[in-house]
Parts: structure tokens; sequence; C-alpha cells
């Protein structure tokens, strides 16, 4: 099991390692970082999204029980998030917190995971269905909400925003085209099958080399223990409370994988520039 998992791990913190490494040797620098992450996020993730789901009988592996149980389990995150955020004297802070305390890199560490143990991310689909557009609607809402900027957005305004984001995500919109032409049957010609399916294989290694360049720690002695406080609920809190849930409702393999990707992988680096961009 020891050694399963480490087989499952390790590359991914290899490429991780890589990339910080390559930012220290500058052959990356911020501006390529954040190159690289602008093309993972609308390029290749939905690629490879869109190649997972397009190509298989989707009405097949589609399970209700699954997309609900995400999407409760990240309203009751959210909400525990929030009443988490009290503890922190600093309420200027308690939007970041909330935000990172509940996001997780679904997408970009979620289908590296699945597809090194797996070789098929159709799972981490139908988890990102049910808790994707939520992770944004919640953060634009709260960010929103909680910004130190004295001028905030009205009500029509703020939700006008909430609904762009959502139906402009490329995540989502990789999904929805995949599963569309999975229901509808629509062939794909072989020189478009693998054009779609190179740029779906670069997803994975450079979303991670991209993510190891983005870290900084250089900021960590001033904010260490709400670092630590969102952390550890993200890595660990999650974890506790809803995977008992989760395995007593059947859940195993893929699906399992899915639901604990969801709960403990790492918080998004996108919460770092959607915080940035709404005046946190």
């Amino acid at each position: 099991n020891l050694i399963f998992s480490l087989n499952a791990t390790m590359p991914l913190f290899i490429m991780m390692m890589l990339g910080f490494l390559l930012k220290k040797l500058h052959f990356l620098d911020e501006h390529s970082t954040g190159v690289i992450n602008k093309l993972v996020f609308k390029v290749f993730l939905p690629a490879l999204l869109f190649v997972d789901l397009a190509g298989k009988d989707f009405v097949s592996i589609w399970d209700t029980k699954l997309v609900v149980f995400c999407f409760v389990a990240t309203v009751v995150s959210i909400g525990l998030a929030a009443v988490l955020a009290m503890i922190d004297k600093n309420k200027a802070e308690s939007g970041e917190i909330i935000q990172a305390a509940y996001r997780s890199g679904a997408a970009t560490l979620g289908i590296a995971f699945m597809t090194n143990i797996y070789d098929d991310a159709s799972m981490i689909a139908l988890m990102i269905i049910g808790s994707v557009p939520l992770y944004n609607v919640a953060a634009v809402v709260i960010l929103d909400l909680t910004s130190p900027q004295n001028e905030k957005h009205s009500g029509k305004a703020l939700w006008i925003k909430t609904a762009k984001n959502a139906i402009t995500n490329p995540i989502i919109l990789g999904i929805l085209i995949g599963m569309i032409w999975s229901v509808c049957r629509i062939p794909q010609p072989v020189i478009f099958a693998k054009s779609m399916t190179y740029l779906g294989n670069l997803a994975s290694p450079l979303a991670l080399i991209g993510l190891g360049a983005s870290f900084e720690f250089c900021d960590i002695k001033e904010k260490w223990k709400p670092t630590l406080g969102v952390t550890g609920t993200k890595l660990f809190l999650w974890c506790i409370l809803f995977l008992p849930i989760a395995i007593s409702m059947g859940f195993r393999n893929e699906k399992l994988v899915a639901i604990l990707v969801m709960l403990g992988s790492a918080t998004t680096s996108s919460c770092f520039i959607m915080a940035k961009n709404m005046g946190h």
C-alpha cells in the first residue's frame, strides 16, 4: 500500500519540484509561469476533459449520487469554513481564509492524480460538475462581500459577474462540450481526435510544473498561523468529516478517489489570482 501510494503521488511531487527549481534557476519567471498556468487552465485541461468524456458513453458513467454528494459536501464545507474564519482576529482576511479552506485543486492536481492511478479522469469530471461551479460562485460572492475596498458591487452586478464567471469557465465548457459530444454520439475524425489527445497529454505535466513554479515561501513568516489553519482544514479536516460518509454510502475506487481529491487536495492556485483581482 505504501509503495502504491508513493507511485501515485511522488511523480506529481517531482514535477512540481521541477517547476520550483526551474523558477529558481531562472528558466522560468513570473511572466512565463503565468502564461503556462493560463494555457493549462484555458486550453490543455479543457482539452483533456473533453477527450476523456467525448469518447465514452457518458450516459453509462453518469452518477447522480456522486454529483449530489459533491455538491452537498461543498456547501457544508463553505459554511464551516465561514465559521472557522471567525477565529482569525484580522477580519479583513476572512474572505481569503474561507476561499483557501474550501477550494480544491480539483482540475490541476485531481486530473493528474487520477490519470496517474487509473489512466481515466471521467470520475473527476463528475466531481467537477458537482463542486467547481459552486466553488466559483461562492468565491465571487464571498470575496466581494469581504473585500477591503470601500466600493462594493451592487447585488445585480455581483450576480451578473458570478454568472459570467461560471458560464465562461474553460474547465466547465470542456466538460459540457465533451458531455454533449458523447450523448449525441458525434464521430471524431482521426486528425481531430489525435490533435485533442496531444493537447490533453500536455495538461498534467505543464499544470504541475506551473504549480511548482508558483510557490512562494517568503510570506509564510508573517502569516504562518492562518496558513497552518487553512492548510490543516483543507488537507485533513474535510477528509475526516466526509470520507467516512462517502464510504458508508458505497463509493469505491475511482469515485472515492475523486471525492478524496475534492476534499483533500491542495487549494487551487487560482484562488490567489481571484483574490488579488478583487482587492484582497
